[in-house]
């Protein structure tokens, strides 16, 4: 089974041993984020093919190289650098995410949670690598499926109250797992924090679906997203963050306590998202 990631303007990526075999055509023409970061002016599948290939060589992506420890932070408001505040300070219990090679994780370290999310795309499907499973539990995470590698929040949210956390923030992609885990959350009488990630292209009703349910949403390049959220607070303008509940908000906090540049504290109606910012093509 490869390995299967969205990224660039949600393009579809295959990696089988170690190698890209499949680049898709992205939705999106630029990207303020990759064009500041990485100076890439225009997504095309060979700069898509370059960037997942230096991941694989500089990380060790999709490989029995993976390193998991020691990734700086590559945005200041990024999903895994939120969470690795929130449990640096003790705003959270534990977190649940996805990483290649293992699937669905559940991880109380901070450090690990930026290695394994800090350069993290869409990641639709992963096969277990033994190396990585064993470098996870090494460092205190728990592998929701470690024989198949399945990428399965709501499964990791209740092996996660299994194991007798509560405050747990969580990454999804769509409407569905995100209502789905609000009703886990009252059924088990949990404190999730519901992390929107990965949301290029979802429809109008999902979008919804999405705010309705998610505490903090990662805007990414979606059109939906922008025109529909009401956020508490807003992070970056470009690829804003938006911070839909009182707890999203607090979340968000406790990662500004973290960052040592300054930062600019205003109120104003929200979201703000100036036109030639936004990634072209919105969808």
């Amino acid at each position: 089974m490869p390995h299967i990631m969205e990224l660039m303007g949600k393009a579809r990526v295959v990696i089988k041993d170690g190698r890209v075999v499949e680049v898709g055509k992205p939705e999106v023409e630029w990207c303020p984020l990759f064009d500041k970061l990485r100076g890439v002016q225009k997504m095309t599948p060979e700069e898509i093919r370059k960037n997942i290939e230096f991941r694989i060589s500089d990380l060790g992506m999709f490989t029995d190289r993976r390193k998991l420890l020691g990734l700086d932070t590559y945005v200041a408001f990024g999903a895994s650098e939120v969470m690795m505040s929130g449990l640096h300070r003790a705003f959270l219990d534990t977190t649940v995410t996805a990483c290649d090679g293992a699937g669905t994780v559940i991880s109380s370290n901070p450090a690990l949670v930026q290695g394994i999310g800090g350069r993290m795309s869409g990641l639709i499907e992963t096969e277990p690598i033994t190396e990585t499973i064993k470098g996870i539990r090494e460092n205190g995470g728990v592998v929701f499926d470690p024989s198949g590698a399945a990428i399965d929040p709501v499964g990791g949210v209740r092996k996660a109250a299994k194991l007798g956390y509560k405050r747990i923030a969580v990454t999804i992609a769509d409407g569905k797992t995100a209502k789905k885990l609000r009703e886990i959350e009252a059924e088990l009488g949990l404190d999730l924090i519901v992390i929107a990630v990965h949301v290029t292209g979802v429809s109008r009703e999902d979008a919804e679906k999405i705010l309705e349910n998610s505490d903090i949403v990662i805007s990414c390049a979606s059109r939906h997203i922008r025109e529909l959220a009401k956020p508490l607070v807003q992070v970056a303008v470009a690829i804003p963050l938006f911070a839909l509940t009182q707890k999203g908000k607090e979340l968000v906090i406790e990662r500004a306590k973290d960052i040592e540049r300054p930062i600019l504290i205003n109120t104003m109606e929200l979201p703000v998202v100036p036109g030639e910012k936004q990634p072209r093509r919105l969808v």
